[in-house]
């Protein structure tokens, strides 16, 4: 399933948020709203006075995420020793934007980066503790996976199609036959166990850092109640080395949700360098080491 661009004709900008916020939440007109810095692909985000946050999806694919997000994030909060976003009210279309939009509990922090982090392992097993805590959660009436959460918690099968078509664009800059294995064993490591809260987009844009620890998880947009293995993708995309075994370790990650997650991170960059196809750029490197990593770990 190919993620929907933001629209072109549409912009959305801080002006705009204060218009929202001024027109359909008098009591919080006037207050300063400033962009965020790396306010995100899916959505843009807005900081609204001192303690919260303006967060319009950029499509209405992603606008379908809000509902889940304003049921269950109040509920999961509780039980997670992070803090997370907690939606304080929804925003109906207007100026132009035909879907809603959300204001939220402001979380303090620097997205997550290597420079931002005192201690990569630490960081690790503090992610994984986490993740640990909100699988724990009981799942009673928790969202399935589907169209509005991306099928995250579901079973890889979804993408089998895309994926070998990526491997088969790709072939002159990966080698294919190892990624058509990594991607047969993924699919083969059948998921045999409970249903589990997960995130469904654990990536570095949605963690956050404050005096070099992991402080905050942000974006529960994709949260679902299923298979957790498309939670451990940040092993590849992010952690390496002692960090990613670290992360394994304190998540307990048995070889079958390592597989998986392997094929869901293998999913995602054979994907975004198909995508990006120019040579050299950023975004196109990236990709192929996740992709390298990846397949240097498969047996």
């Amino acid at each position: 399933m190919t993620r929907p661009p933001a629209p072109d004709a549409f912009r959305i900008d801080a002006e705009l948020a204060a218009r929202l916020v001024a027109e359909q939440f008098p009591r919080w007109a006037g207050l300063p709203v400033v962009p965020v810095e790396n306010g995100g692909h899916d959505n843009r985000t807005f900081r609204l006075g001192d303690g919260m946050s303006i967060r319009i999806p950029c499509s209405a694919a992603h606008a379908a995420h809000l509902p889940a997000e304003q049921r269950w994030l109040p509920k999961l909060a509780p039980h997670l020793p992070l803090p997370v976003p907690v939606p304080l009210a929804i925003g109906r279309p207007a100026r132009g934007l035909a879907w809603r939009w959300s204001i939220r509990t402001w979380l303090a922090g620097e997205t997550a980066a290597p420079d931002r982090i005192d201690d990569l392992e630490r960081f690790a097993s503090d992610l994984a503790a986490f993740l640990g805590a909100l699988q724990r959660i009981p799942t009673h009436g928790g969202p399935r996976p589907g169209r509005d959460n991306f099928f995250r918690g579901g079973a890889l099968a979804i993408y089998d199609g895309e994926t070998r078509r990526c491997i088969a664009e790709l072939q002159d800059v990966i080698v294919a036959r190892r990624a058509t294995e990594a991607w047969d064993a993924a699919l083969e490591a059948a998921w045999r166990g409970p249903p589990a809260w997960v995130h469904g987009d654990v990536a570095a844009a949605n963690l956050l850092v404050q005096g070099g620890r992991l402080c905050a998880v942000i974006d529960f947009g994709q949260t679902a109640v299923g298979d957790p293995a498309c939670d451990v993708t940040i092993a590849w995309t992010f952690l390496t080395g002692e960090s990613r075994e670290a992360f394994r370790r304190k998540l307990s990650a048995d070889a079958g949700t390592w597989a998986r997650g392997r094929g869901w991170g293998l999913w995602k960059a054979l994907r975004k360098q198909s995508q990006e196809r120019r040579p050299g750029t950023a975004e196109a490197a990236e990709a192929l080491r996740v992709v390298e990593d990846i397949l240097s770990e498969h047996p």
